[in-house]
């Protein structure tokens, strides 16, 4: 019997939810299955997979094969490097101590990464939502500012002043272009 180590689609349409499972390669994708070796959600940033690292290790071992995307799940989580490394114990390439320290290192450097990006995550999330307060607040000044400058009653004292100011200057103007004019019509009269 063909086994593989495929996915099994739940939750809603827009909102997956997968189960890794191992089933007969004959049966259908949200069929029958013979073991259920972990989940994986694709909803979470970075995606949530939660694996049965030793049943999922020893279904590798026995033959069943992956689909490309649970391929991808299993060296994601270390899976497929493990049995690299056991690979290398059974030709004599390298001793047990040695394959357990290389995969604590990269079980290591893989944690960091994850939880880098997790960190960068929240820090630009943050970020985003201090600018989108800094936004709204100036936004708020400025709709303020606006609504002050409309309700505020227009000075009638400036106003009036400004008036009276001119009024001399427009009469004194009058009275020098009055004589002008009269002596034009004088003019025009001889």
């Amino acid at each position: 019997m063909a086994t593989k180590i495929r996915l099994q689609r739940f939750g809603k349409k827009g909102k997956p939810f997968f189960h890794v499972v191992v089933a007969d390669s004959r049966s259908p994708r949200d069929g029958k299955f013979i073991e259920r070796l972990g989940s994986y959600n694709p909803n979470t940033n970075p995606a949530t997979i939660e694996i049965n690292f030793e049943k999922t290790l020893a279904w590798i071992n026995s033959g069943a094969q992956p689909t490309d995307t649970a391929r991808a799940i299993l060296s994601y989580k270390g899976v497929l490097y493990k049995k690299h490394l056991e690979g290398g114990v059974k030709k004599g390439a390298l001793t047990q101590e040695q394959a357990d320290e290389k995969f604590a290192a990269w079980l290591d450097a893989k944690a960091g990464k994850i939880s880098g990006k997790s960190e960068g995550l929240a820090t630009s999330k943050a970020d985003a939502r201090k600018a989108a307060l800094a936004a709204e607040a100036k936004k708020k000044e400025d709709k303020a500012a606006a609504i002050a400058a409309k309700n505020a009653p227009v000075a009638e004292e400036v106003f009036e002043e400004e008036v009276t100011e001119e009024a001399p200057a427009v009469e004194a103007e009058a009275t020098e272009e009055a004589p002008a004019a009269e002596a034009t019509k004088e003019e025009g009269a001889e």
